[in-house]
């Protein structure tokens, strides 16, 4: 997974990009095209032990009602907007939803904590459809359109990987 991320914080806002592979029970992290030395844990609700290039943050995470992230460490708060290239962005912004049969993909690869919709559920454009568990993080699922749940092939406690069809909505 390969993520642009734009941190904006006391020293003005710096770009940085973000890979993440998974390597059996940790994950491989590449900052900016370099491996990077880390390690992360969540030690706390919306609270992250991270480990980077031999030092300790703890970081604390809110969400912010445009969807950014405000992360606090060290007495000092950063705002980071996260560009996932893979997500489609037209529902955040009032464009025209997604059209026709549409297949929802495991964003990242984890585990299928919980399943919101079933089959023959009506849905709207946003709406939550899974939650998918990734590096302690859930990350909530969503419909691409207003429809109809067609089919759900993803089960509670499941392993998925990435692109892994979950679920198609008519």
């Amino acid at each position: 997974m390969k993520f642009e991320i734009t941190l904006s914080g006391p020293g003005g806002p710096v770009k940085r990009i973000v890979e993440l592979e998974r390597s059996g029970e940790s994950w491989n992290i590449c900052l900016d095209g370099e491996p990077a030395d880390a390690d992360i844990a969540m030690v706390g609700p919306h609270t992250l032990s991270v480990l980077l290039r031999g030092q300790s943050f703890e970081v604390r995470i809110a969400e912010d009602p445009g969807g950014s992230l405000k992360l606090q460490t060290r007495g000092e708060e950063f705002i980071a907007d996260v560009l996932d290239p893979r997500a489609w962005r037209g529902r955040r912004h009032g464009a025209v939803e997604a059209g026709g049969r549409q297949s929802i993909q495991a964003p990242m690869p984890g585990k299928v904590v919980r399943v919101l919709i079933g089959e023959g559920q009506r849905v709207e454009a946003g709406q939550g459809l899974l939650v998918v568990e990734a590096m302690k993080m859930q990350n909530e699922v969503r419909s691409p359109k207003t429809g109809v749940v067609e089919r759900v092939l993803a089960k509670e406690g499941q392993a998925v990987n990435a692109g892994d069809v979950l679920a198609w909505v008519e």
